[in-house]
């Protein structure tokens, strides 16, 4: 059985769940294989449960696989964090239809937002301005901003951040739909 994108030659018994890159399970019997943006799991049916001790070993080992994925859900949408170095991150950040993010601003990083498909409704300082595909919009550092999809359909946008610091608390949150601070 298998879901996303999976190929089976001679398997039996054999489940594979792909959240992105093909699986080609050949000859397998008895086995679970997940693999997602953060891991790949290959078990044997039988051990599925032991799968809580290899967290745990990674929690021990201080792997970030443990407590950050790759892929983040938030109620306006979700974000892929596809690339990562000393002083930048690329996300793809997805936007539902009448979703936006909060009025926010960051001390140690700037951002630029790159369109690839939809329509982005920006605020930056006290300006208010359409980004369509294949344009973009730099948000300095210390700049109160909001992202909005005004269309309706989903907004896909590349965001680059620049910066001393890119951690997720680097936050601080002036207006939010969804009430978080």
């Amino acid at each position: 059985m298998g879901r996303g994108r999976v190929m089976f030659e001679g398997a039996s018994s054999t489940l594979a769940h792909s959240e992105g890159r093909l699986i080609a399970c050949v000859g397998t019997h008895d086995l679970v294989v997940v693999e997602t943006a953060d891991a790949i799991l290959v078990a044997d049916k039988s051990r599925v449960q032991d799968v809580k001790k290899i967290v745990g070993r990674i929690r021990s080992e201080g792997g970030i696989e443990a407590a950050n994925h790759r892929k983040v859900h938030r109620p306006w949408g979700n974000y892929d964090s596809v690339d990562t170095g000393e002083r930048f991150q690329v996300k793809r950040i997805v936007v539902k239809p009448g979703a936006r993010l909060s009025l926010q601003m960051h001390h140690h990083r700037a951002e630029h937002w790159i369109v690839v498909r939809g329509t982005a409704l920006v605020t930056r300082g006290e300006e208010r301005f359409i980004v369509s595909e294949n344009e973009s919009a730099y948000i300095p550092l210390g700049v109160t901003h909001r992202l909005e999809n005004p269309g309706k359909m989903p907004l896909e946008m590349i965001e680059v951040q620049s910066g001393s610091y890119l951690g997720e608390d680097d936050i601080v949150r002036f207006d939010d739909t969804y009430g978080r601070e």
